[in-house]
């Protein structure tokens, strides 16, 4: 066993963990961390991403050692005191979820795009959040969201964003009126 020291959404963690821990697995079977989902175990979905030290990481490739001595921002810790982050607000107007399972660590990787880019364009918003996967949205709505969020992030315009243009290079037989 190694002990680990860790801030975790505000609150420091003193434990000890097999040194072969990964930090999704701390995160949800040591502190309760429940939002933090576990999707493929192989990075590819994104479903795990937390913020480690300020930037997004997949939880599923980082070791709970990794993290001794760093902060760790969950979907819980983003918003305390019970409110809503602007992207998960976003996320609940735009309806930028379906079945939920991906939306933690969709929000987790948008928040960090808009951390580096706080205006992205709709190419820009699909190619931040490219590392995270969602088997159910088709993403027209997540980029909408991202898009709404940074807008009132920005503390721009009056929130509203326009829907999502047909990318009709990806979908060629869908035909665009103008």
């Amino acid at each position: 066993m190694t002990q680990i020291n860790v801030r975790v959404d505000g609150v420091t963690y003193t434990d000890d963990v097999e040194p072969r821990t990964l930090l999704v697995h701390y995160l949800r079977e040591q502190l309760g961390k429940v939002g933090t989902v576990i999707g493929c175990d192989t990075s590819n979905c994104g479903a795990c991403t937390v913020h480690l030290d300020g930037a997004a990481v997949k939880s599923c490739t980082v070791l709970a050692v990794q993290a001794d001595g760093g902060e760790v921002t969950t979907i819980e810790g983003l918003a305390p005191n019970g409110g809503l982050h602007p992207v998960q607000k976003a996320f609940h107007e735009m309806h930028g979820l379906q079945c939920g399972y991906c939306t933690p660590g969709m929000i987790m990787a948008s928040i960090d795009l808009l951390k580096e880019n706080p205006d992205p364009s709709e190419t820009e918003v699909r190619e931040g959040i490219e590392g995270n996967l969602c088997r159910c949205t088709g993403y027209q709505n997540i980029v909408r969201a991202v898009q709404q969020a940074a807008t009132e992030m920005r503390g721009a315009g009056d929130g509203h964003v326009a829907p999502a243009e047909v990318d009709t290079a990806a979908a060629p037989h869908v035909a665009v009126n103008s």
